[in-house]
């Protein structure tokens, strides 16, 4: 269920991606000369993303794991979904720490001039080089995904859960890359407007996964069994 739930995530959260990403997916140099060479490129481009959520899923798995053992997995499923609720009615209220804000930035700015450089060459190989670069970029949905994946049962649920959210976001992100020549920057601005609502809506969904309550789904009871032997 936590595979599909990472899908579930990525395609309807692809909007956040899109007004995030968007306006670098409409950059991308795809082959004009061949529609095949510009579909192979676009999904390059999308699975590089995949990729490096997989790699990301597979680092905080292991956090995950931990966590199923220490007992506090439902503890943190409901912070985490308090955070996201506090996030989109009170905005600025979680600071990071002194002192972090030039460390990202400097892993930002990192990124950005690799990704300039790859948008410069125009091969087709530099496209999947750009999804895995982009998946490192400071994200909103990519944070909620990434905790969706610390409260995953097994490491592999983990991984597979945050390459499911990459699947998710690729048909938005392939429609956005592949009709680059037909949308227009602002109208990716107010899909944006959409995403509070959905990030609520998954805060609520973490708190109650966190309740065990038994609802099927939504809140299962984690202490019972859910297999037989």
């Amino acid at each position: 269920m936590g595979i599909l739930e990472g899908f579930v995530i990525g395609f309807f959260g692809s909007l956040h991606c899109v007004g995030m990403c968007g306006p670098l997916a409409l950059a991308l140099p795809l082959p004009v000369k061949s529609v095949w060479q510009k579909v192979i490129g676009a999904l390059l481009y999308n699975i590089g993303r995949a990729i490096t959520y997989s790699i990301l899923g597979l680092i905080f798995g292991f956090v995950g794991v931990g966590l199923k053992h220490s007992g506090i997995q439902n503890i943190v499923s409901i912070v985490c979904g308090v955070i996201m609720i506090l996030s989109v009615v009170l905005p600025g209220i979680i600071k990071l720490p002194k002192g972090s804000n030039k460390i990202t930035n400097s892993i930002y700015g990192t990124l950005k001039k690799k990704i300039g450089d790859s948008l410069n060459r125009r091969k087709i190989g530099n496209l999947f080089i750009i999804g895995i670069l982009n998946g490192f970029l400071p994200c909103g949905l990519v944070y909620v995904a990434i905790s969706k994946a610390v409260l995953s049962l097994t490491l592999a649920e983990s991984v597979l859960s945050m390459f499911f959210f990459g699947l998710g976001t690729l048909p938005m992100m392939f429609a956005v890359a592949f009709f680059s020549d037909i949308i227009k920057s602002r109208y990716l601005y107010h899909l944006k407007k959409f995403i509070p609502v959905f990030i609520i809506i998954l805060g609520i969904i973490f708190i109650l996964r966190g309740m065990n309550l038994g609802i099927p789904f939504i809140s299962p009871d984690m202490s019972k069994p859910t297999c037989c032997h």
